[in-house]
Parts: C-alpha cells; structure tokens; sequence
C-alpha cells in the first residue's frame, strides 16, 4: 500500500502509511503552511520503507554501544532510548514521537505561527515566539466516547504549553494504549524537549508505575503480538480494581522514575493516571500542569 494523504474540513492534513497516521495542523500563512505541508509529504512518502530497513536493529534492546542506526528517526529513536538506563526498552519506544519531530521540521519556518503533529497521541510542535497551544489530558482511552453530547471531550484536566518553556514534545503511553506497557498506569503524559524523548520517557514511567497484586494479568509480548519488539517479556493485559493504597504505592514509584528522569533533563513534566488517582510531577520552568483537574487525589 502506497501512502496517503488527505485534506480534512477543518484544515488539518492526514497523512497515512501502514500502521503510521498522522494528524497535521498549521496555522500563518497560507503560501507558508502549503509549503510546508507538501515538503512534509514528500519526507513522509518515504518514512516507512526508511523504517522497514532497519527493523531488525530497531527491535533490539538498547545498550550502551554506539548508535547502529543510519537513518536520521531511526537515530533519533535510539539517541531518545539509550539515557534512559533501562533493560526493557528497544529504539521502537519512541518511534510515534521521532517520526512525528522528523515532519515538525519542515514548519518551523517563517510565516507558520503555530503547528502540530499528532502520531496517535504522540505530540511534535511548532511554536512561534509569543504563542502557546493548549493540551487536554484524557487520563484513561476506556472511558472514551466519541458520541456524546455536542461533540465536545470532556478531558480530565487541561494543560498550556507556551513558546518560550522548553517544551515541544507530548506523548502518552500505558497499559490501556495501542502499544504494550509492564506497568498498570492507565496514562503516562509526558512533556519533554522533544517528541521523540517525551515518547520514549512516558513509556518507562509508565513501566515503572507497578505494584504485585494476584489480579494482575500479564502475558508474553509475543504471544499477543508475534512480532513485538519486546520478545517473551511479560506485558499488562487487564488490571482489577485495586485497593487506594496500591494505587498510590503504583503512582509513587512511576513518580521516582519520572523525577529521576527530570533530574537529567530527559523530561519537563508529567502526568501519571491509574484508577482515577493522578501524580503530577511539576517542572520549575512550566509550571503546574493541572489547571482544570476531576480527579480523586492528586501527588504533589
């Protein structure tokens, strides 16, 4: 199948290639966001096959080797992975976001204000001096329903992400997503400096917010997925109600993780959800990310 791109009502562009879709919005102007738009398209056309090539280096476990990659995402995946100092993580953790800050490249250019791409609720963007995009946080994708009343998502909390804060990534991994997760977090979102490092940091927060309860159910990777990256290591597959306090001993230990990360600069801040209880690792520069919260407790 060849990739396809199409113009949506509103604006945006989708572009799409096996399991690759894209979410494209800009905003200036036009003869700039046009521009933009088809030099993106033209990069995208030939992402795949790109990726394809170096599958078998790309599912291997990252160690502290040099980078064997060519291709500039499939480098950009592993620059992402290698800090993080973890067994369970292969390049292909931050895949969505590395792709998604290949093709924010090409608006970053004058005349285009504000841009995004969304690879799946991986987030790259593009802000002009003086401009800021909001963010809404969906802490858990079971509740989703995209029929309700007017249209409008009713989000868990909200976030503004400004130009001048070092931010220009957002992505969102745990066990409920389209991707496996070891840990019991119904969402990791994590804002970095860049897609590609808040795709690969939110999946080992995620990981890492986990508790031992009998309920747990858990599988080999393989067995769900024949050609999963993660092999025979075992994978969250349903998670029982849990007691509040296993809830906070989870939410507590993806909290370490995520400060330890932040201590080297990896991530901003993130936003961790299980069960209906949240932890809010804040950032000095970005300041408090819940501004609109329904939740039941919230970690400082």
């Amino acid at each position: 199948m060849e990739a396809q791109r199409h113009a949506l009502h509103d604006g945006r562009r989708h572009f799409q290639h096996g399991p690759i879709d894209l979410l494209i919005s800009a905003e200036g102007d036009a003869p700039a966001v046009n521009a933009a738009h088809e030099a993106a398209w033209r990069r995208f056309s030939g992402v795949l096959a790109e990726l394809v090539a170096e599958l078998p280096l790309l599912r291997r476990l990252v160690r502290a080797e040099p980078c064997p990659m060519s291709g500039p995402i499939a480098q950009r995946m592993w620059r992402a992975c290698a800090p993080l100092g973890t067994a369970f993580i292969t390049p292909m953790a931050a895949v969505a976001g590395s792709v998604a800050q290949e093709l924010i490249g090409f608006y970053q250019r004058p005349g285009i204000r504000r841009a995004w791409i969304n690879n799946g609720g991986d987030i790259a963007l593009h802000l002009a001096p003086g401009t800021s995009v909001r963010v809404g946080l969906l802490a858990d994708i079971a509740g989703f329903d995209p029929h309700q009343a007017g249209g409008l998502l009713d989000t868990d909390a909200q976030f503004t992400v400004r130009a001048e804060m070092p931010v220009r990534g957002v992505a969102t991994s745990g066990w409920r997503g389209r991707s496996f997760s070891l840990g019991i977090a119904d969402s990791v979102t994590v804002l970095a400096r860049t897609a590609a490092q808040a795709d690969a940091a939110a999946t080992v927060i995620a990981n890492a917010v986990d508790v031992v309860h009998p309920g747990i159910l858990r599988r080999p990777a393989c067995e769900l997925k024949d050609d999963s990256d993660l092999g025979g290591i075992a994978v969250t597959v349903d998670v029982p109600p849990l007691p509040p306090a296993l809830v906070e001993q989870a939410l507590q230990a993806g909290v370490e993780r995520a400060r330890a990360l932040q201590a080297q600069g990896l991530v901003q801040a993130a936003v961790l959800a299980c069960q209906g209880r949240f932890a809010c690792v804040d950032n000095p520069v970005a300041g408090r990310l819940l501004e609109a919260p329904s939740i039941g407790s919230v970690l400082a």
